[in-house]
């Protein structure tokens, strides 16, 4: 699976994660599927749209009851947890579906760590999906890296192809 994306996208997502350090950030990747000449299968970012850190008393809750007693109370924090409000990607997929495109992903922060998924990411991550992940080191973007999940719904590494354009955006018809 290879990942292709602007550098403007990228660019934006790297800025995004300066903005909300020393929180994480989050945002859904809006784009579409294709098949590479080669045979590689891609998906195209068209638009990566930011959304709020929703991380609250009941992301925590919901979070714990799906880890269980080993999830570290500690670390529920903006700081070091994200949550997109469900609302947000109801009308994330609709706004891309009237435009003839998909959720491909999600992307978020890791503010003074590496661009590693943790154990959580890997609980709440969803097959199909490309997870870009931005480490911020005191306030600067540094390793971006994307991630899916394979078969066993473990995080494997996925290529990233950076273009100088976009891909051509699609109005709604």
């Amino acid at each position: 699976m290879v990942l292709i994306l602007d550098t403007d996208t990228l660019q934006r997502i790297r800025t995004h994660a300066e903005q909300t350090y020393p929180e994480e950030c989050c945002g859904i990747l809006i784009g579409r599927g294709s098949c590479h000449p080669e045979g590689i299968e891609c998906r195209s970012v068209v638009e990566a749209t930011p959304v709020d850190n929703g991380w609250d008393a009941e992301a925590t809750a919901i979070v714990n009851s799906l880890m269980g007693a080993e999830f570290s109370e500690t670390a529920n924090t903006k700081r070091r947890r994200y949550w997109i409000d469900p609302q947000a990607l109801l009308t994330a997929q609709r706004t891309a579906r009237a435009r003839a495109l998909d959720i491909i992903g999600i992307y978020h922060s890791h503010p003074d760590h590496p661009a590693v998924p943790s154990e959580c990411d890997r609980t709440l991550a969803w097959s199909g999906y490309s997870y870009i992940i931005v480490s911020v080191a005191q306030g600067q973007a540094a390793d971006v890296r994307s991630w899916c999940l394979d078969e066993n719904h473990q995080f494997q590494a996925e290529a990233m192809r950076m273009e100088a354009q976009p891909p051509q955006k699609i109005s709604p018809q």
